[in-house]
């Protein structure tokens, strides 16, 4: 797999989420940006582990993305993070991101992985960025594909 390829493509699905009126447009980038335009969506840390299957036949990449949501009004930033995190509905990521696994038998992000999954949700607190503070989670995504 190519990681920084791979990066691209969750958060080029990760775009397809739908946030309330009002709402600035959700920003996204596959890599850990110096400053953010709120909500911003990014993929940043990630853990690799190689040879899953013989013959380099199989990696699993563990991606660790943040969300971060302004927070003018703290309720109102608690309450978009909280529709970006549910498992479910137009603003969810977890479902915008897996529409990228494709249909039965096609591979995931465009053929650059096997599949995807996004897991778990962590770390819901403030986070500071470039001298900011936000209110924010981490999103881990397990992406399996060939070595």
């Amino acid at each position: 797999m190519q990681i920084s390829a791979v990066r691209e493509a969750i958060a080029d699905a990760a775009r397809a989420v739908v946030l309330p009126a009002g709402v600035r447009a959700l920003t996204c980038t596959g890599f850990v940006p110096d400053s953010i335009t709120e909500p911003h969506y990014f993929v940043a840390e990630y853990d690799a582990t190689f040879d899953r299957a013989m013959g380099r036949a199989l990696d699993e990449l563990e991606f660790t993305s943040r969300l971060l949501v302004g927070r003018q009004d703290d309720r109102a930033g608690q309450r978009l993070l909280d529709a970006m995190l549910s498992g479910s509905g137009p603003a969810s990521l977890k479902a915008a991101i897996e529409v990228a696994r494709g249909d039965a038998g096609e591979y995931a992000l465009g053929g650059l992985a096997h599949d995807l999954h996004v897991t778990r949700i962590q770390g819901y607190r403030w986070y500071e960025h470039a001298g900011t503070q936000y209110v924010g989670a981490e999103i881990i995504i397990r992406v399996i594909g060939e070595g």
